[in-house]
């Protein structure tokens, strides 16, 4: 019993605590009640594609809105080719058609939130991964109508991580409070990255740890992540996400 007790409180301190702590800061916050209030506009965070000749890849990422807001953020992939006029934005949503191309603005606002960039690779390099990007992006397991599950997943995240795992020379991991993110495709309960540096183990994206070079230590549990970095020195509260370099 006294195991038990003490699991019990460091899961308080670990996860609960920072998810009301968040929860309690959202609710007071202003922000749009429906999507019908929220400005979807560019943040003017990438630079214009037409002044811009080099390919690009991106992943960028946006608090989402409503209530999960206080612990969940929505993330999609850009990309442009070298000479594009315009940028190719990809996203998987719980509406309509489940992967969605160019539905927004590359940098758009997402429910009003600025997005902020988590991967961006220009040049030759970003031209070279583009094909295996959108590979991956094809390879997607639930990319048909209903394939999408705000949570545990398959959601927006479990998409985008797919992506960032099969590709690994994007070199990232989503945000800490990027829910849906450690659900893996296929049902797998453990997953090694393409190129073996990061390994993944979960139940169904309840609960589960994932170790290596781009993840540090983490330990998720109902979509909540607490960890560490090595590669990049930082700490991962659950809901509040990630603080260090």
């Amino acid at each position: 019993m006294k195991f038990i007790r003490r699991l019990f409180v460091a899961f308080m301190l670990i996860y609960l605590l920072p998810a009301l702590a968040s929860a309690g800061w959202w609710y007071m916050k202003e922000r749009p009640q429906s999507w019908r209030d929220a400005d979807w506009s560019s943040a003017a965070l990438l630079p214009k594609a037409a002044e811009s000749p080099e390919a690009a890849v991106y992943i960028l990422s946006a608090t989402t809105g409503g209530m999960k807001g206080a612990v969940a953020s929505h993330a999609w992939i850009v990309t442009k080719d070298k000479g594009a006029l315009a940028y190719t934005r990809y996203e998987k949503v719980g509406w309509g058609k489940p992967i969605r191309k160019n539905a927004y603005q590359a940098d758009g606002r997402w429910y009003s939130n600025e997005p902020r960039i988590v991967v961006m690779i220009k040049g030759e390099e970003a031209q070279r991964l583009i094909p295996k990007v959108e590979r991956a992006i094809a390879d997607y397991p639930y990319s048909s109508p209903g394939a999408y599950r705000l949570w545990p997943g398959p959601n927006s995240n479990t998409f985008v991580a797919h992506v960032l795992r099969s590709v690994p020379e994007l070199d990232a991991v989503l945000p800490p409070n990027a829910v849906g993110r450690d659900y893996l495709p296929g049902g797998r309960i453990f997953q090694i990255d393409a190129d073996g540096r990061d390994l993944h183990a979960t139940l169904y994206g309840l609960a589960g740890i994932s170790a290596g070079w781009r993840s540090g230590l983490e330990l998720h549990f109902m979509g909540l992540v607490a960890g560490f970095d090595i590669a990049r020195p930082g700490i991962k509260i659950p809901a509040l996400g990630r603080f260090g370099i």
